[in-house]
């Protein structure tokens, strides 16, 4: 055989080889599929992750700021509540052996007084001096008004107390109750038998707080607090006889 023709056998040899090394080290067309799709498959499970993670780290964010607004409007009204009835010149409403008379607690009107309530008004004394009236700068109040908690400060004047950007309240209760305290001991005399009004009895005042609103952002989020107001200023109620 002729120099040229081994040339180009050994050329053609080497060709076919190359080619068939080619083939064994690439992919077909089906690997290449099913390696696309298990990516695809892995992005997806990934993805599905990460906004799963997104919508309740956004879930967490937006119920902690409900509570937290909620729980500053109840802490406001609770300390606020707590001061009704407060007087500057409370020692001339305690009785004493010996005294004419005791003199009654201007500050100690209060509503609401029986019945639950979606609103609340109440006094106390800011003078310097105690002048025992009410003045237009001791009224006070808490009301609910379309999704907003509102809070009176002085006669007429009204303020947002909650944000309505961020909580819309749904719900506003002040619920009182009250507890009478016989003194019977204190008084000199027996009282005659079925007197209303004798011995004199203390009135222990207390309100039940609730506070309920859902997120302006999510109105699926939605929180409720609770809380309970012991009025300091108790009130006696009735007489000793003569």
């Amino acid at each position: 055989m002729a120099p040229g023709n081994n040339a180009g056998a050994r050329l053609t040899g080497y060709s076919r080889r190359w080619q068939a090394t080619v083939r064994a080290r690439g992919l077909s067309m089906v690997e290449l599929l099913i390696g696309v799709a298990i990516g695809l498959v892995i992005a997806a499970a990934t993805a599905t992750f990460l906004a799963g993670n997104l919508r309740d780290n956004r879930s967490l964010l937006i119920e902690s700021r409900l509570m937290q607004d909620l729980r500053t409007a109840a802490d406001i009204i609770t300390r606020d509540l707590r001061r009704s009835g407060y007087w500057a010149d409370a020692a001339a409403g305690v009785w004493s052996t010996g005294a004419s008379g005791v003199a009654p607690n201007p500050y100690l009107a209060l509503s609401p007084a029986t019945a639950a309530s979606d609103s609340a008004s109440f006094t106390y004394s800011r003078d310097a001096t105690e002048n025992n009236a009410v003045d237009g700068n001791e009224q006070f109040g808490f009301r609910l008004r379309n999704g907003t908690i509102e809070m009176q400060l002085g006669g007429g004047n009204w303020q947002a107390l909650t944000d309505s950007g961020s909580v819309t309240v749904t719900g506003f209760s002040v619920a009182p109750s009250a507890e009478r305290v016989t003194l019977g001991e204190i008084c000199p005399a027996s009282c005659p038998v079925g007197s209303a009004t004798c011995p004199p009895r203390l009135e222990v005042r207390t309100l039940a707080l609730q506070l309920t609103g859902r997120a302006a952002t999510d109105p699926a989020v939605t929180r409720s607090v609770r809380s309970q107001v012991r009025l300091r200023s108790d009130p006696v109620v009735g007489a000793c006889g003569s």
